[in-house]
C-alpha cells in the first residue's frame, strides 16, 4: 500500500491512503483506529471505486483547530485537495460523528453517508480519562470489549492502543477528542441531514448499543436504512468484513437504481 502525503494550501499535512478508480468513497476511522481498520474494505471496493482512507491526525495536532472541527476541517482540505465534487462518505464511531458533521456542514459533498457503530449519540468508551494508563491487562480488557468475537484481538492491536494511551502527549489529545465528542450531541444536527443514509451495526456492539442505531434512524430527516450484522461487535468492518461488505455494495447499488430511474 502507498501512502499519498501533501500539503494543500493551508499546509496541512495531509496524511491518506488511496487506491482504485472511479466515485469516490471516504472511510473514516474511530478513536484507535488505523487504516489497518479497513483493510479488507479497501481490497473489496478498490476494484470499482476510488477508495480514500484519512489517517486522521487525532494524535499529532497538526490541525489548526482542536476537537472534531479541526478533524471536520482536516478531511474538507483533503476533499479541497483531491478536487471531489460528491463523494460518499463512511465513519466508524469516532469517525461517525466527523462523518455526521461533515455532512452537515458541507452536504453538497455528500452523496451518501455510511454510519458504523457511530458515535455522537451515546457511546460507552473508555472515558475521558485513563485511571490505569501502565496496566496493560486493563487496556487489553478495554480493546476486547470492542469486538464480540474478541479472538480478533492481536497482540500489535493492544499494543498500539497501550503506547498511545501511555504516551503523555498523545493522551492529553484523546482526551480532548473525547471530551470534545462526549460534549457534542448530534441529535438536533441530524434532524437537518436529508443525505440518503445508510446504518450498518453490530448487532453485539456494547459500545454503541443496537438501540442507538434506531435512535439515528428515528432522527435522520433523509432516506435511512439499517443493517443488522449477528455476532458483531462495535467494529463490523473488522470483526464481520465480508458481510459488512456485502450490506455496503448492497446499499450503493440500490442507491444507484434509485437515482437512474429518477433520472
Amino acid at each position: 500500500m502507498i501512502f499519498n502525503n501533501k500539503k494543500s494550501e493551508k499546509r496541512t499535512f495531509l496524511n491518506f491512503h488511496e487506491k482504485g478508480s472511479g466515485e469516490a468513497i471516504i472511510f473514516l476511522h474511530g478513536l484507535f483506529g488505523e487504516l489497518s481498520n479497513w483493510q479488507s474494505t479497501i481490497a473489496h471496493f478498490s476494484k470499482k471505486y476510488r477508495v480514500i482512507v484519512p489517517i486522521m491526525p487525532i494524535y499529532d495536532g497538526t490541525v489548526q483547530k482542536d476537537g472534531l472541527e479541526g478533524l471536520v476541517n482536516y478531511v474538507h482540505e483533503l476533499v479541497t485537495e483531491l478536487k471531489l465534487n460528491q463523494f460518499s462518505l463512511v465513519g466508524n464511531s469516532l469517525g461517525g460523528q466527523v462523518a455526521i458533521l461533515y455532512a452537515h456542514a458541507f452536504p453538497q459533498k455528500v452523496k451518501r453517508l455510511v454510519l458504523t457503530g457511530s458515535a455522537g449519540l451515546y457511546e460507552s468508551t473508555m472515558g475521558a480519562s485513563y485511571p490505569k494508563r501502565g496496566d496493560y491487562a486493563y487496556i487489553e480488557d478495554r480493546v476486547r470489549y470492542t469486538f464480540h468475537n474478541d479472538k480478533i484481538v492481536t497482540k500489535n492491536l493492544v499494543d498500539q492502543v497501550f503506547e498511545t494511551v501511555n504516551d503523555i502527549r498523545k493522551s492529553i489529545r484523546v482526551i480532548k477528542i473525547v471530551r470534545a465528542a462526549n460534549g457534542n450531541n448530534v441529535a438536533e444536527t441530524l434532524k437537518e441531514i436529508t443525505t440518503p443514509t445508510l446504518l450498518i451495526w453490530g448487532r453485539q456492539d456494547r459500545i454503541t448499543p443496537l438501540d442507538v442505531a434506531y435512535r439515528f434512524k428515528k432522527l435522520l430527516s433523509g432516506n435511512t436504512e439499517l443493517r443488522i450484522i449477528d455476532d458483531c461487535g462495535h467494529a463490523p468492518m473488522m470483526e464481520r468484513p465480508e458481510q459488512f461488505n456485502e450490506a455496503l455494495e448492497e446499499y450503493f447499488n440500490s442507491e444507484e437504481l434509485t437515482y437512474a430511474q429518477v433520472g
